[in-house]
């Protein structure tokens, strides 16, 4: 266009545009009705459903975009998987075109169940209000709900109990995704199932299988049995690689046990939609005719596709396993502790997902976007790689990984024997002692905005306000550190709960006694009550 207006001789210099002259441009487009044929080229994707912003000030000229296919879906599979419940009698099941989805997580039961659906004995049940619900107790619920699903790693950024009061839909299906996508990952583990290791390729160690994302085993993992199969098909992505269900037929086929009676006779129709409807009865005798309808198959929806093939891995790896222990599998296992870190990360909203954190944190720039979390502006961005060059990559990674380390010791962290080669090389014992401290700064600067004093808070503040709650509410244990041995029975942080919201534990549901059983009865009551209350927990 500017080329075309500098042949007409109407700028003034060659190849730029003066204010003037871009507004006399814009004139000019208009009244040639551009603006209209360039909206009849734009065409709008099927199947999306455009609402309107939902509060006052987002309501004017803002929009939210709702597949209808993952509405139907998730509805879809909370009927099948939460349907019996007897707490859920009054909510299940969803209509089958899942319009009312977005009503029956309002009083948030839905979402804890979901919840612990994905990661048992996530929410203990006796923290759920489920009788003679109010405002406040269905608050409660939805409270409960999102920030045991932050503590299970789920972004929850922008989204609050209000939000979900109101069955926002855009950020129901968001956050429903989230939780979805955590419960069917988290078996594609080596513990789970010793059989990944046969997805080795050669001169791959275990370690090598760690650093995959959950997408790329199940590629895998798709591949393995296709070459099985005999075919020369092989599936580099979930989206116009499956369209045209041969390369789901092959895999129904190669991992059915032999008296499913599941055949290949899909490929015979020729008609795309047809043959994926065939295909998806195949489906149904495994018991996995979940997530995707024929039409979300030949339109290559991503998320559902991955879902499906995700669930099928699930419930019919059909891997052999190896021979004897593997070994070297305890020293890579994924722990309790690297599991709640990644867990905190992942639920910061850090890009992309953290899968491993010794290899998804070797270029430093998970680091960095914490830093800048913690202590908004301390990293300067210039001098971060974020785009790494074939040819010195791993120079740029390791100057990342020593910025990073800088900026630590700007935070005053205790970094000795620490350098940027530990963390590029994925160290367990140095990785983990950054990423303490950068949880514990993170916490600290929470508790700093909510003083709202302007200095820094440190643990003998804490330490201090914590036992002056106490003994104000007539309690009478305390605390002298956050290494005292009272702690460890969960006790102390019970009272501390009640002692800030009088009335709000249940003493009669906790035991009396020092075993450890006690103590975790302690501390799960504990969490539970203080995320109920709104107060989030990374501890296990």
């Amino acid at each position: 266009m500017i080329e075309e207006y500098d042949d007409k001789s109407q700028t003034q210099h060659r190849g730029r545009l003066s204010f003037d002259e871009f507004e006399n441009l814009c004139w000019d487009l208009r009244s040639k009705d551009v603006a209209t044929s360039f909206k009849q080229v734009v065409s709008k994707k099927e199947n999306l459903e455009t609402l309107g912003g939902m509060s006052t000030a987002s309501s004017e000229g803002t929009t939210h975009s709702v597949r209808l296919e993952e509405q139907l879906a998730f509805s879809g599979w909370i009927n099948s998987n939460l349907g019996h419940d007897p707490d859920l009698k009054h909510l299940l099941p969803i209509d089958s075109e899942g319009r009312l989805l977005f009503d029956k997580v309002k009083d948030g039961i839905l979402l804890c169940k979901i919840i612990n659906h994905s990661c048992p004995d996530t929410i203990d049940e006796r923290a759920i209000n489920k009788k003679n619900l109010t405002v406040y107790t269905k608050h409660e619920n939805l409270t409960l709900a999102l920030n045991s699903a932050q503590a299970i790693g789920c972004n929850i950024i922008n989204i609050d109990a209000h939000d979900l009061s109101k069955g926002k839909p855009h950020l129901v299906l968001g956050l429903l995704w989230q939780i979805i996508r955590i419960g069917l990952f988290n078996q594609i583990t080596l513990e789970h199932c010793p059989g990944l290791t046969g997805l080795l390729a050669d001169g791959e160690k275990i370690e090598d299988l760690m650093k995959l994302s959950p997408e790329q085993i199940l590629l895998r993992w798709v591949n393995h049995h296709l070459e099985r199969s005999g075919t020369n098909r092989r599936c580099n992505n979930f989206q116009s690689d499956i369209s045209d269900s041969e390369i789901y037929t092959y895999l129904l086929k190669s991992i059915a046990p032999g008296d499913a009676g599941v055949s290949m006779e899909a490929l015979m129709e020729p008609n795309l939609t047809s043959r994926a409807e065939v295909m998806l009865q195949q489906a149904a005798k495994l018991g996995c005719r979940s997530f995707v309808t024929p039409s979300d198959v030949v339109n290559g929806v991503y998320k559902l596709n991955l879902a499906f093939v995700a669930n099928l891995f699930n419930n019919h790896p059909a891997l052999d396993k190896p021979e004897g222990d593997i070994e070297g599998l305890e020293t890579i296992e994924e722990t309790r502790e690297e599991k709640t870190y990644r867990n905190w990360m992942n639920s910061m909203g850090v890009a992309p997902y953290v899968n491993w954190l010794y290899s998804d944190l070797a270029d430093g720039l998970i680091i960095f976007q914490l830093y800048d979390i913690i202590k908004p502006g301390i990293v300067n961005w210039s001098r971060v790689h974020r785009k790494f060059s074939k040819l010195r990559k791993f120079m740029e990674k390791l100057e990342n990984c020593n910025y990073a380390v800088e900026l630590g010791k700007q935070l005053r962290f205790s970094l000795v024997g620490i350098a940027g080669q530990d963390l590029n090389d994925g160290n367990a014992t140095l990785t983990l002692a950054l990423i303490w401290q950068l949880m514990r700064a993170y916490t600290l600067s929470i508790l700093t905005q909510l003083a709202d004093s302007g200095n820094p808070m440190v643990e003998k503040e804490i330490v201090k306000w914590v036992n002056n709650k106490l003994n104000n509410a007539g309690k009478t244990s305390s605390i002298k550190s956050f290494q005292d041995s009272s702690i460890a029975n969960a006790r102390v942080v019970l009272d501390l709960i009640d002692s800030l919201k009088p009335g709000t534990v249940n003493y009669d549901l906790i035991k009396e006694g020092g075993t450890q059983e006690v103590g975790k009865n302690y501390s799960a009551a504990s969490i539970l009550k203080s995320i109920r209350t709104g107060n989030l927990h990374f501890n296990i």
